[in-house]
């Protein structure tokens, strides 16, 4: 009951980039700025879920 789940992630990530990308339709434009931008929010979201976490 009390195991350590493993994952592969990097770290401060919810869902990885790798994975966001395999479920959007093809990028047309720059794919850079579409990844970086999917990176700052997604580490918002964990930033998010780790403070309510440590919050109570």
């Amino acid at each position: 009951m009390n195991q350590i789940q493993q994952t592969n992630r990097p770290p401060m990530t919810t869902i990885p980039w790798e994975e966001k990308l395999k479920e959007m339709p093809p990028i047309p434009g720059d794919k850079e700025l579409v990844e970086r931008v999917w990176k700052q929010t997604d580490s918002l979201g964990f930033l998010y879920i780790y403070f309510c976490l440590l919050g109570f």
